[in-house]
């Protein structure tokens, strides 16, 4: 089995939203875009780290459960060198974040914000 992880796809269902959230917003980084008519979607390779995210914008998908939490994904976490600072730039661009929190297991700051879709998204030093 590998030792780390290539890439983690992701969907959501309004392209200029999703674009602009993971791109102009959180500031990943378009490593290629492929609009795919055969699929009727489109998906976006982003530079995250070493590993990539692929962003698939398909308009049909079906909504993501969310409480109670549904088997699968549970969410994403991304480090950070601090979750603080982030918290600060994330609200001022207007994304709402949870208060921040102490992980009861690793001892470090973190918190949870959504992705336009509902996707729980995580960040943790």
């Amino acid at each position: 089995m590998s030792e780390k992880i290539h890439h983690i796809a992701i969907i959501g269902s309004d392209y200029e939203r999703s674009r602009h959230f993971y791109v102009d917003l959180l500031g990943f980084t378009v490593i290629r875009e492929n609009h795919r008519k055969d699929k009727a979607d489109c998906k976006i390779d982003l530079k995250c780290g070493e590993q990539e995210i692929e962003l698939f914008i398909k308009p049909d998908a079906p909504k993501r459960p969310s409480y109670p939490e549904a088997q699968g994904l549970r969410h994403l976490a991304f480090f950070v060198e601090s979750v603080e600072n982030t918290v600060v730039r994330l609200n001022s661009i207007g994304i709402v974040t949870e208060p921040i929190r102490t992980d009861e297991f690793t001892g470090k700051p973190m918190t949870f914000f959504a992705d336009p879709d509902g996707l729980p998204l995580e960040i943790h030093e």
